[in-house]
């Protein structure tokens, strides 16, 4: 029988190796901006041209490499971060697997140049597929510059699978502005289809998540601080009124690196308890340093997995350090004894004899109890006992002499409907429970209507007939308000303005992230303006909605639940009527769209059951 194990060549095992590091266009930048911090530049420049499918290129000033380095720098498991195993627990730079370079060259064509600063000469090669192509001497400036061409050119099927533009677009964005919170003495600056998109100078750390993020987080944002022997804990957290359902800023860093780690998540969640509402979140900024033998990044080839020999310690340490931040930003301010300029109030002083006492007047002789009622206030009254003529007139015709209970069948006119091939025999009263939940007699039982749900329902099914229709009315607003949007987030809003206008929002574009809404779809006065489009966007964003009809949807659901009624809202009989006929008229009376359930039904047989 013959051998069937081969060795595979290079070629295969480094695009079987790029599966893994290199996913889509912002796994290149990352991998090329973190070798570019390695090398100390102290200045990245980022382009891209069609979200990184037809060009990535990465310019540093770093130390460059020798034309040996250059060549050798693009083979499988070859670096200069480490030497041997031990290493893998002492490290102090970004890579150390030495498989980027070359997962990259097996699915691209990269052409680069470099130069060591003692060198007057630097190094020009060319790769396509792994293969190299040209490599020659040229002039160039001292540090590196890759250029990454059509990402995935020989692999179809990898190419097929990106998104859209806008997504990898996003997705860029973000990957650049974790390393660029890191490293806040490094200029970056990030372009997009020539078009400056970030430009970060150097500067304090708190300086540059502002830059990144905007001036609206800086009033929210406390500085947290402890040095321990475990670990160093610096950054920032917001302060409780910060807190949103969608889009807050969270970011964890361990030893320069970014990481996510639900647990030390929970420990910052902790100390906001009772603080937020159940459901919203805090940002936060928060960076940690512990020795390097004492965490393990060698668990996945993103590196944003790490496991810590002392979690616990730390969870600990850091819902302290938080706690401390938020009790120092509600401490009650000191009082102020300062009376310069505020008009003088003697004290009394008892021993000066023209000091005025003052007196209190009262009649010792009053006794509550004597019988010194008024004449018509008496108990044995005559005017008194015929006090039922006082109302006299008032009782009605035909008085009702049984009492109607919550849900009598004498009260009923039995309504029917069918949506979704329910059938529904209801009645025309209601009963509101806790402000949440609507109660009506149905025929099969007790239905109950979660009145917030319904209302999302309903409202979304307007909008979605609105924005098909071409009806949208757009109601201006008195004062424009300006909404401030991060890079990430305004790219996502720059695809989605055709959409919000179909639908009645007029918005005007200043210029780097900052957007003038002149006008809302009519029926939304009330709401924050600038809650309400933020909202939108971060609803885009966590659905990944960027075709027309996804962003139409994410849209449409976003307005409905802002300006869906809110728990606690009193209804009387009839809106509570009105609100239930609304719901059995829309497509879908059971979900949300969004699939949460509206309404459910507590069949007679098990309330009988219950009352047994």
């Amino acid at each position: 029988m013959s051998d069937i194990i081969q060795l595979l060549p290079d070629s295969v095992a480094n695009q079987i190796a790029a599966g893994e590091v290199i996913q889509r266009p912002s796994s290149v930048i990352k991998e090329l901006m973190e070798n570019a911090v390695d090398a100390e530049a102290t200045a990245i420049n980022v382009a891209v041209i069609d979200a990184g499918r037809t060009l990535i290129q990465v310019i540093d000033n770093g130390k460059g490499m020798s034309e040996t380095d250059a060549r050798l720098a693009f083979e499988r498991h070859a670096t200069s971060k480490i030497s041997k195993a031990e290493d893998l627990f002492e490290l102090h730079t970004m890579g150390f697997r030495g498989e980027a370079l070359a997962s990259i060259a097996a699915v691209a064509q990269i052409e680069l140049f470099s130069r060591q600063p003692d060198s007057e000469l630097g190094t020009h090669l060319y790769i396509s597929g792994s293969r190299l192509t040209e490599q020659e001497i040229c002039s160039c400036p001292v540090g590196s510059n890759f250029k990454v061409e059509n990402l995935f050119y020989n692999v179809p099927a990898r190419r097929k699978f990106l998104k859209s533009n806008a997504t990898e677009l996003n997705n860029i964005i973000i990957a650049f502005q974790r390393i660029a919170l890191v490293y806040p003495e490094i200029v970056f600056t990030l372009h997009s289809n020539g078009g400056e998109l970030l430009n970060l100078r150097a500067g304090g750390l708190r300086q540059r998540i502002v830059d990144v993020f905007g001036k609206k987080l800086n009033q929210d944002l406390l500085p947290i601080n402890v040095d321990t022997t475990i670990c160093s804990i610096k950054g920032f957290v917001g302060k409780p009124e910060s807190a949103k359902k969608k889009g807050a800023h969270q970011y964890f860093f361990v030893n320069g690196r970014y990481m996510k780690h639900p647990y030390f998540h929970k420990a910052v969640m902790t100390a906001f308890e009772r603080l937020v509402p159940v459901g919203e979140q805090v940002p936060y900024f928060i960076y940690l340093e512990v020795p390097p033998q004492d965490i393990d990044v060698n668990i996945h080839p993103i590196k944003t997995e790490i496991k810590f020999s002392n979690e616990q310690s730390i969870w600990q340490i850091l819902l302290a350090v938080v706690k401390e931040a938020i009790g120092l930003f509600n401490d009650v301010p000191a009082i102020d004894f300062d009376q310069q300029g505020k008009p003088d109030i003697p004290a009394f002083d008892p021993s000066r004899r023209d000091a005025p006492v003052p007196h209190v007047q009262y009649n010792p002789q009053y006794n509550p109890f004597k019988d010194s009622m008024p004449r018509q206030y008496k108990r044995n009254d005559s005017s008194l006992e015929h006090w039922t003529d006082l109302y006299e007139g008032l009782r009605p015709e035909s008085e009702v002499t049984q009492e109607t209970g919550l849900f009598d069948a004498s009260s009923f006119d039995e309504l029917s409907s069918s949506k979704g091939g329910m059938i529904v025999d209801r009645s025309p009263v209601h009963y509101q429970y806790k402000g949440k939940y609507i109660m009506t007699a149905v025929k099969s039982g007790l239905l109950i209507v979660d009145q917030h749900r319904a209302h999302v329902r309903i409202l979304y099914e307007q909008y979605m007939k609105r924005k098909t229709a071409g009806n949208a009315i757009s109601q201006k607003v008195l004062f424009p308000e300006v909404v401030h949007l991060p890079v990430s987030e305004a790219v996502v809003l720059k695809k989605m303005l055709p959409e919000m206008e179909s639908i009645g929002f007029e918005l005007t574009d200043l210029g780097r992230g900052d957007y003038a809404v002149n006008g809302i779809p009519d029926g939304l006065e009330g709401l924050s303006v600038a809650n309400l489009v933020q909202d939108i966007v971060n609803s885009t964003l966590e659905q990944g909605a960027f075709s027309v009809e996804e962003i139409h949807h994410s849209m449409a659901l976003s307005l409905a639940r802002n300006a869906a009624q809110p728990y606690g809202q009193i209804m009387n009989n009839d809106e509570m009527e009105n609100l239930i006929n609304s719901l059995f008229a829309c497509s879908n009376v059971n979900h949300t769209p969004d699939g949460k359930s509206i309404l459910n039904i507590l069949p007679q047989e098990e309330i009988e059951h219950l009352l047994s």
